[in-house]
């Protein structure tokens, strides 16, 4: 009944009237030649539109901007440019820039962002981005709710010049290098600032400062004089070679180091003005940075973004399929990686080659396919797979869609003697999406529902489904949201934690604005998460988590923030269960717990030089206690060099005969840019749960947009000899040298 009922609130929130007054800008061709350096000289900027009054955003949204901005564009045959001029509280003012590298992120920033949803569905857009030092940044919006992707790389041009009293910032975007529909005379667009002289934060087209700033639910219009055409064939190779030398020292059957040389290379090929197809050969992944280590205390699989660059382009539309946490149709992830089960590891898997097409068919469908296929490895007798994927999304309403993805992993080899794959295994899973996003973004949500399929199905509870609806307006947030796991669901290409689950979560939060002292905004929340569990052998279901919290969140004048919660947890373990995921005396299965700790964090205000975080927790852990201390120091010489500690301690004091550790975590990352071209980072991390000392360092030099030359060294160590001393033994090393070029044809 409640399950119904929320389904009709659900259904009759879909369609409301936007907020505010749409913003329009009128742009015009332009046969003037436009040089991008940040000098205005051009007659064409002097008889432009001019977008102009924004509005704040922080740290009040109910006046105009203080620090104001002037934005101007024009478009000839092969280029959309722009020009912005930022204005400045006072003549002569330092800029805060985190350094030269290319897809800088945070607020803390002297930039300035235009958004393009160029099929105007409110839901996806393209994001460029440049500061006062004049580093670029391009990102996708997917989703329609602020969530930007800085991992997706394209060529354009930008730069930037300071003046007194202001700096100016100019661009030219190829149309070769968005997706859009040929034949349309409007786009949605929206500009913003980030000025950290005044800690402002402003809009063109003004958005309510409870929602994100880059929501594309509140976009002005961008009238264009005429409608445009398609920019003409639109192909781009992108070949490489890589060479690495690398031991494994753990290895008896290796003697000395491996050499090897590698070629492939992508393609990028657009199919119409909405369309790309990316192909690519033997791809090699060597200069991808890698994952930031955590302490693991948890009793399930964690999950790490997707850092490749192949997967980027519209991949809200594969990975955006079912539950975020609990039941992902599709990871990507899980594409080029295998478990070892007769070696109990998780090894690298080749890819041969892969092809994707996505994008948009009109403004209301868009469509996406891949395939890839991945080399079989002989020494544990794996056979190579292949994986499918096909999704399809219809745009309904104002801003809400429904979308059906259908995943398929297979091997077509010979037999093998390999007992968890045999020749003809095969997986399968489709599901079915509906998101909700209403016109003005106070009612959001998502149903989902997925069944799989596979060589080794047992019939029944194959399945997956979840329901999300939240209410967020400006003083109060309401959410609502159930999820539930079949004991036998298998999306192996997915990312599914755990099995048999029904969970349901609530949360109520209010929002505060204080017009005067420190405080900028204040939040209080409270979120109550039940998840029921099957025991075995029995299948009997009982409660096996709960967690209840109050939130406390404050936002601070000068940006800095400060997080609280006062929790109680409750834990009936399913399974047995060390605490400290050291290999120690585990809980019982069948033994239940509750414990209540109070955790808190503090950022700093990023704009100085010198910042720090400070996150704490103290109280109790199952059956014993648990007490952590970490947090990250960061220092900047702007703009060339940045350095970062980062340290994460936990003790955790268990009663005999469980076991009692000290967990320790320490990563140091130092960043120099010397130029906008050429970048060396330095990235450590010393971690005592995993035994394992980790050391990468990678160059980068930029040579041309997009072509990029790497040399990339990492360093593996174990930390402890067999007596459990500290002892540090090398485990494997390899040095990669890696050159790409990006060729237009």
């Amino acid at each position: 009944m409640i399950q119904k009922l929320l389904t009709i609130i659900f259904m009759a929130c879909i369609v409301l009237p936007s907020f505010g007054q749409d913003l329009v800008y009128r742009i015009q061709k332009t046969d003037v030649t436009i040089s991008v350096d940040g000098v205005l000289n051009e007659p064409v900027w002097q008889s432009t539109d001019i977008a102009q009054g924004f509005n704040q955003y922080f740290p009040n949204d109910s006046s105009t901007a203080n620090s104001q901005t002037e934005v101007r564009l024009a478009y000839d045959d092969q280029f959309l440019y722009f020009s912005a001029k930022m204005y400045n509280q006072s003549d002569n003012r330092k800029y805060v820039v985190p350094s030269l590298r290319r897809d800088f992120e945070g607020d803390a920033i002297d930039g300035i962002s235009l958004i393009f949803d160029t099929f105007q569905d409110n839901t996806n857009a393209f994001q460029f981005g440049v500061n006062s030092y004049g580093v670029q940044r391009e990102g996708l919006i997917a989703g329609g709710f602020g969530d930007t992707s800085w991992s997706w790389d394209n060529k354009w041009y930008a730069e930037a010049k300071q003046y007194s009293g202001y700096w100016v910032a100019e661009g030219a975007i190829p149309f070769k290098s968005i997706r859009f529909k040929e034949g349309k005379d409007q786009w949605n667009i929206n500009f913003y600032r980030l000025d950290s002289e005044a800690g402002e934060q402003s809009t063109w087209q003004k958005i309510p400062r409870n929602y994100d700033i880059n929501s594309l639910a509140f976009m002005g219009i961008l009238q264009w004089d005429q409608p445009l055409e398609k920019p003409g064939s639109n192909i781009s190779i992108i070949p490489y070679t890589a060479t690495e030398i690398s031991r494994d020292y753990q290895n008896s059957q290796q003697n000395g180091s491996i050499s090897k040389v590698n070629f492939g290379g992508d393609a990028k090929i657009a199919i119409g003005s909405g369309l790309n197809l990316d192909l690519t050969v033997n791809p090699d992944f060597s200069q991808v940075e890698v994952d930031q280590q955590v302490t693991n205390l948890d009793r399930f699989e964690l999950f790490f973004p997707e850092k490749r660059q192949f997967f980027l382009e519209n991949a809200d539309l594969f990975a955006n399929f079912g539950h975020p946490y609990y039941a992902r149709t599709f990871f990507s992830r899980r594409i080029g990686i295998v478990n070892d089960t007769i070696n109990d590891l998780i090894r690298p898997n080749k890819i041969l080659y892969g092809a994707r097409l996505s994008g948009k068919l009109d403004n209301n469908w868009r469509v996406g396919l891949l395939n890839m296929q991945t080399e079989a490895i002989e020494d544990i007798n794996l056979p190579g797979f292949n994986y499918s994927v096909a999704a399809l999304q219809r745009k309904v309403f104002a801003r809400s869609n429904i979308g059906a993805i259908f995943v398929n992993k297979q091997s077509f080899d010979a037999p093998n003697d390999n007992p968890d794959f045999a020749p003809d295994h095969y997986n399968r899973v489709l599901g079915f999406d509906y998101n909700l996003a209403s016109a003005d973004n106070k009612w959001v949500g998502k149903t989902m529902y997925q069944q799989s399929w596979d060589s080794d199905s047992v019939d029944g509870g194959d399945y997956a489904h979840s329901f999300w609806l939240a209410y967020q307006g400006r003083k109060w947030r309401v959410e609502w949201a159930h999820t539930a796991v079949g004991e036998n669901f298998n999306a192996e290409v997915g990312f599914v934690p755990r099995n048999g689950l029904f969970r349901i979560e609530n949360i109520a939060a209010r929002n505060f604005y204080p017009t005067r002292g420190a405080i900028n905004f204040h939040q209080t929340q409270v979120v109550m998460e039940t998840l029921w569990g099957d025991t075995e052998p029995t299948r009997q279901r009982v409660k096996s988590d709960q967690m209840i919290r109050l939130d406390e969140y404050f936002q601070f004048q000068n940006t800095s923030q400060l997080n609280a919660s006062l929790r109680r947890q409750y834990t009936y373990l399913l399974d047995p269960f060390d605490p400290t995921n050291t290999d120690g005396q585990e809980l019982s299965k069948d033994s239940q717990y509750t414990y209540h700790y109070l955790w808190m964090q503090y950022d700093s205000d990023l704009r100085k030089k010198l910042t720090y975080s400070v996150v704490g927790q103290l109280g109790e852990y199952f059956n014993g206690y648990r007490y952590r201390l970490g947090g990250d120091l960061s220092y900047r010489i702007q703009p060339f060099a940045a350095f970062n500690i980062n340290i994460n301690y936990n003790k955790l004091n268990m009663p005999e005969p469980y076991t009692s550790v000290d967990l320790i975590l320490i990563g140091s990352r130092v960043d120099f840019t010397m130029t906008k071209k050429l970048f060396l980072t330095s990235f450590l991390q010393y971690n005592t749960q995993a035994e394992n000392f980790n050391i990468n360092t990678r160059l980068q030099w930029r040579f041309k947009p997009v072509s990029d030359l790497f040399i990339v060294y990492t360093d593996n160590y174990a930390t402890m000899d067999n007596n459990q001393n500290f002892d540090l033994q090398e485990k494997n090393r390899a040095l990669v040298v890696k050159l790409t070029y990006w060729l237009n044809l």
